[in-house]
């Protein structure tokens, strides 16, 4: 089996773009001004997260129409609106008048110059309302880019469709679906600091209000490379988090509007399982539009809000996070994580992940499939240190569960560049993967999730 989500179309853009050096566009999570001094990562990554989320936080950002709203889960919402604006729907033809409001972060300085960034964000969007994520970038050579649209995006799809923006940039840098990405990275600039836009609608004269807790961006320069650092088994050997198993295949043909399941589920399926292991799912009546002769009706809800109208699929990584966060009491981000140890301190605090890695059949040893980008769940290690993974990307449920050899998940997952089966050069995503976790932590969980520079 070849699982090929929107990855494969990017890779084969980037390399078009850059040559075979090219490493594939990827990221994301969390990230924060540096006045405010966001926790960084360890000298020798290039990784940096950075996250407003508390009251502080969002009031150090600049408002217009925007209001604070503090409580156990601090954000921003729409206060007195700045003004109205029309937006045409590009997949559904209509156009509507908005109220708006805005809010910008403060400017943020890459740890190190990157040539990626993705932005996540954690919202909720009551009937009538959605929102827009931009960033502004500034490189090394002291210009700017345009504002780049990173998502249009709502929890539903009866207002407006949730959407990626195709066709944005500037001659050194684009944006890939999610993903902003410097063109050619060894020539240069690189994205020496950036700001994020976020722009908050509701249906003019509504009381409804989007609300924003948790807004940030990874940037990386991860060093391109075939093969990655062995690591030796750590604190989570012979640990494993329970995680119900789901399988994308049982799916497949299903719901064509939503990319037909099966090899183009692995996204949403793998979110399902991470959400249910946190003990939140769907409620009867959010599932009561799926058909009643499907299994595991979760699933196809989980694709159904996932979808990027855009892409035409439900492999966007911050719609998936952005989805994840829709459960009370949970977060979300996408990141890159640096090496296997720090996989293994989130899983011994009992925080699964879900990663995105590409391989061909010979490369992963029981896996049974090639792939261009395929997403799963690692939900513990053996007492050798090898992966326990829940692969969606099998027969059925009974075969979701997976053991992977350590040092082949650990390459084919943190490597940046890679060989296909017939020798050519492809991308690897280094590292990327979603983190779900909830608002409420145990000491053991803030310091795992720290380890990888998420606040």
């Amino acid at each position: 089996m070849t699982t090929t989500p929107r990855r494969t179309v990017l890779a084969a853009a980037v390399a078009a773009a850059v040559g075979s050096t090219a490493s594939l566009p990827s990221g994301a999570a969390a990230a924060e001004g540096s006045a405010a001094g966001g926790r960084r990562r360890p000298a020798a990554s290039t990784i940096h997260n950075k996250s407003w989320t508390t009251a502080a936080q969002w009031r150090s950002g600049t408002a217009d129409g925007v209001t604070v709203v503090t409580g156990a889960r601090p954000g921003v919402a729409v206060g007195t609106p700045a003004g109205t604006a029309d937006y045409a729907d590009p997949h559904t033809g209509t156009t509507r008048s908005w109220e708006y409001a805005t809010w910008l972060s403060p400017r943020q300085r890459a740890a190190t110059p990157a040539n990626e960034l993705i932005a996540s964000w954690n919202a909720e969007t009551p009937a009538g309302t959605w929102l827009r994520v931009e960033m502004r970038g500034t490189y090394t050579d002291g210009t700017d880019t345009p504002w780049y649209t990173l998502g249009i995006w709502a929890s539903g799809d009866e207002d407006i469709r949730r959407t990626s923006v195709d066709d944005q940039s500037d001659g050194r840098s684009s944006v890939w679906t999610d993903t902003f990405a410097v063109d050619d990275p060894a020539a240069g600039p690189l994205l020496a600091s950036y700001r994020l836009r976020l722009t908050l609608y509701r249906a003019p004269g509504g009381g409804a209000t989007p609300t924003v807790w948790r807004l940030g961006a990874m940037t990386s320069a991860v060093p391109d490379r075939f093969e990655v650092p062995t690591t030796e088994p750590g604190p989570a050997a012979g640990v494993e988090v329970t995680v119900p198993p789901y399988s994308q295949n049982v799916h497949i043909g299903r719901y064509p509007e939503y990319d037909n399941g099966g090899e183009a589920w692995c996204s949403p399926t793998s979110s399902q399982m991470i959400i249910e292991s946190w003990g939140r799912a769907p409620t009867e009546e959010d599932l009561a539009w799926v058909d009643p002769r499907f299994d595991d009706p979760q699933v196809c809800h989980a694709a159904r809000y996932t979808y990027d109208y855009q892409y035409a699929g439900c492999g966007n990584w911050p719609f998936n996070a952005a989805y994840a966060a829709t459960y009370s009491g949970l977060q979300a981000v996408v990141t890159r994580i640096a090496t296997l140890a720090d996989a293994e301190r989130l899983v011994a605090a009992g925080i699964p992940l879900i990663t995105s890695q590409s391989f061909y059949e010979a490369e992963l040893d029981g896996a049974g499939y090639g792939t261009a980008g395929h997403l799963m769940t690692v939900t513990g290690f053996t007492e050798d240190g090898d992966v326990i993974a829940n692969d969606p990307a099998s027969s059925d449920n009974t075969a979701v569960r997976r053991v992977y050899a350590r040092r082949q998940f650990e390459n084919i997952w943190l490597r940046t560049k890679r060989y296909d089966a017939a020798g050519q050069v492809r991308s690897g995503t280094g590292g990327v993967c979603y983190l779900y976790f909830p608002t409420e932590l145990t000491e053991q969980q803030k310091s795992a999730l720290a380890a990888v520079g998420i606040d």
